[in-house]
């Protein structure tokens, strides 16, 4: 397989992720994703479509063939056991990690990754919850729901975050919640859909958003 380059990963891994939630992913929805022009993003398509990475077509958007798929998922794989080894090795954060493991995402030898993948005892998912896909690409199940998906009188476990953002990820230290936080849902406001629910035994009130943000089962 040919080599691409840090860029050209970036885009292909970001139209994975945008093609989740729709079949053809706009110009501008990549643009915005990437915090780059809409005029640099349709030169970029084009250089992927000539190299048989998408299917890109003018005014639709674009979607992944088979080698942009294969090649999107060694890369998140790649960066979710970076993600794990910067935490459970080097005793980064979890609001630390992401824009370091995006760097070393990049390194080009399937031998160091499958040989970190046997260091770290093959994990399943990565400090925020997300699954790693193995050497197949073969992902491991969800964890889950969203919390704002849940009834009160539940007892939960934290299992992911969506946003893994590190302004997030601090948000969420301060409310003590973790992926190993236990948590009841006691009551769901009329109001405005926000949460009240019960860690180690201290009440507390999460926003819809919040809710939204956070997996549990």
């Amino acid at each position: 397989m040919a080599l691409f380059s840090f860029t050209e990963e970036n885009y292909i891994k970001c139209i994975y992720h945008l093609g989740k939630s729709s079949p053809m992913v706009s110009t501008n929805a990549i643009a915005q994703n990437l915090n780059t022009k809409a005029a640099s993003v349709t030169d970029m398509l084009r250089k992927l479509s000539d190299k048989e990475i998408l299917i890109y077509q003018k005014y639709k958007g674009v979607k992944l063939k088979a080698l942009g798929e294969s090649i999107a998922i060694k890369t998140i794989r790649k960066q979710r056991l970076w993600e794990c080894f910067l935490v459970e090795k080097l005793e980064f954060g979890w609001d630390e990690v992401l824009e370091v493991a995006e760097q070393l995402e990049h390194i080009q030898s399937p031998k160091l990754t499958d040989s970190l993948d046997a260091f770290l005892g093959f994990p399943s998912y990565d400090p925020h919850g997300d699954p790693i896909p193995n050497k197949q690409g073969v992902f491991p199940s969800s964890l889950g729901k969203t919390l704002d998906a849940y009834k009160p009188g539940l007892k939960l476990k934290i299992t992911a975050v969506k946003d893994s953002s590190p302004e997030f990820l601090r948000y969420l230290e301060k409310l003590k919640i973790d992926l190993k936080t236990k948590i009841e849902i006691i009551e769901i406001e009329d109001f405005d859909q926000s949460m009240v629910v019960k860690i180690d035994g201290v009440v507390r009130s999460l926003s819809q958003v919040t809710c939204q943000n956070i997996y549990a089962q």
